[in-house]
């Protein structure tokens, strides 16, 4: 019975990579309409963006600076899950462990601060329905956001089963489609920042 063990260990192994080989290319046609999403949205912001009603416009309410950290915790976090790829294709699954945990707390800190500033607007009135503009703002940002938090929630999912597996070559896939989507998320949000805050304060 053993002699016939390598052969189902090789078939099994066989199977998990064309499974997440189907997974990879599934993955990539996913993130090719979230790039339709996230383009749409940048035109939609861009035809509403002056249209404030009399209310106030992007240089009235954005605070540069504290966008300006955000936008460096989440610049980091995209180096620190780089970090823990890089550390999972080595081998070192304690370091992969670690990086991803920072990265986590990296993210959750990006999410704070983020609710913390829509919850400043709507408490001073600034809410998205106050005008095509903010109702513009609030669905591109909140929609960055909510993709964020899924990221999270996958991270722990990835984090949790290194912890309580042993590392198998399926991880690594699972984890490369994780840092390709971090990754994704870190270069719309430096459009966000780009066109949204910073062309925005300045106009």
């Amino acid at each position: 019975m053993s002699h016939h063990s390598p052969i189902v260990d090789i078939s099994r192994q066989k199977a998990e990579q064309e499974t997440l080989q189907r997974k990879s290319i599934g993955f990539w046609i996913y993130l090719m309409t979230d790039c339709v999403l996230f383009a749409t949205l940048f035109a939609v912001f861009a035809v509403l963006r002056p249209g404030t009603a009399g209310g106030p416009s992007g240089a009235d309410i954005f605070d540069l600076p504290f966008v300006l950290v955000e936008t460096m915790v989440l610049l980091v976090s995209s180096f620190t899950v780089g970090l823990g790829l890089l550390a999972a294709r080595y081998g070192y699954k304690r370091q992969a462990i670690a990086w991803l945990v920072v990265t986590f707390l990296l993210g959750i800190t990006f999410l704070v601060m983020e609710i913390s500033e829509f919850r400043h607007l709507i408490a001073e009135g600034d809410g998205w329905q106050r005008s095509a503009f903010l109702s513009s703002y609030f669905t591109l940002v909140a929609t960055h956001g909510l993709h964020i938090a899924v990221g999270l929630l996958w991270m722990l999912v990835v984090i949790i089963r290194l912890i309580r597996f042993n590392f198998k070559h399926t991880d690594l896939g699972r984890l490369s489609l994780l840092s390709l989507f971090w990754h994704f998320l870190d270069v719309i949000w430096i459009f966000i920042f780009s066109i949204v805050y910073l062309m925005g304060s300045l106009s």
